[in-house]
C-alpha cells in the first residue's frame, strides 16, 4: 500500500484542512513543524518517515482565486526526492497539455472542477494523470456523466470524501468498495477520515492501493514505526 501525506496550500501557506470547510481553513499548527511554511511542514512529514510523494491541493488555484506556484517551486527545490501529485483546479485541455510537458509530477484532475467528462477522457490513458472523485456527504461534486462512464477513468482513482477530512470519522469503505469493483485493474486511492494504521490495515486488505493522510500525522495517530511495519511506500 502507498501511504502519501497530503498539503493544503492557501496564500502561500499550508493550511488545515477539515470537513471539506474551506473558508474556515487556517494556518497549520503542528509539532511536526515550527512554521505554516509548506518547506517547513513538507520536512516535519518527512522526519516521520521517508515518504517518496506528496500530494498537494492548491485551494487558491481550485477555487480560482490565482495560485501558489511559488511555493511549489520552493517545495521541488527543497525535496527533490519528492513525486509532486497536485490538483491545481485544472480544467483546460491545452494548459493541461503544457503542464505536463513542463513537470515531472503527477497532475490530479478533480471531479469538482470538470465542466464536462473531456478533459478526464483526453488524459485518461496518460502515466502521469490521476483522477479525484470529489464528494460532499453522498452528493458527487462534478458532472454525473464522469462519475457514470468509468471508461474515461484513469489508471490512478482518488476517492475523495471531502466531509470526512480531518474528521477522523475514518475511511468510507463503502464507497471505496464501490468505486473499486466498478473500475477493476485501477489503483484505487482513499482520501478523507483515516485515522490511524488500523484504518490502513483495513483498506490493505480491502484492496485499496493508497491512502492520502494528513491529521493522523500531525496528531502523531499513525508514526513511522508502525507505516514502516505495514510495508508501505
Amino acid at each position: 500500500m502507498e501511504i502519501i501525506p497530503v498539503i493544503d496550500l492557501k496564500a502561500g501557506v499550508v493550511v488545515r484542512a477539515r470537513m471539506g470547510r474551506r473558508d474556515e481553513y487556517r494556518p497549520i499548527e503542528t509539532p511536526l513543524s515550527p512554521t505554516s511554511d509548506p518547506v517547513d511542514v513538507a520536512r516535519g512529514l518527512l522526519s516521520v518517515h521517508s515518504f517518496t510523494t506528496l500530494y498537494i491541493a492548491d485551494l487558491d488555484a481550485i477555487e480560482g482565486r490565482g495560485d501558489n506556484r511559488r511555493a511549489l517551486m520552493r517545495l521541488r527545490e527543497a525535496c527533490p526526492q519528492l513525486t509532486l501529485w497536485l490538483d491545481n483546479g485544472a480544467s483546460d485541455v491545452r494548459a493541461t497539455e503544457q503542464w505536463l510537458e513542463t513537470n515531472r509530477g503527477y497532475l490530479v484532475l478533480g471531479s469538482e472542477t470538470q465542466p464536462d467528462v473531456t478533459l478526464v477522457r483526453h488524459f485518461a490513458s496518460h502515466d502521469r494523470v490521476a483522477l479525484s472523485l470529489d464528494f460532499r456527504g453522498q452528493t458527487f461534486q462534478g458532472p454525473p456523466t464522469l462519475l457514470a462512464d468509468i471508461s474515461c477513468w484513469p489508471q490512478k482513482v482518488i476517492a475523495m470524501t471531502l466531509a470526512r477530512v480531518g474528521s477522523g470519522a475514518g475511511p468510507d469503505l463503502e464507497r471505496l468498495g464501490a468505486i473499486r469493483d466498478a473500475a477493476p485493474g485501477r489503483r484505487v486511492y482513499a482520501a478523507g477520515g483515516i485515522r490511524d494504521a488500523a484504518d490502513l490495515v483495513s483498506l490493505q486488505r480491502s484492496g485499496i492501493a493508497g491512502a492520502l493522510v494528513a491529521s493522523c500525522l500531525h496528531d502523531g495517530r499513525l508514526t513511522g514505526k508502525e507505516i514502516a511495519a505495514l510495508n508501505c511506500a
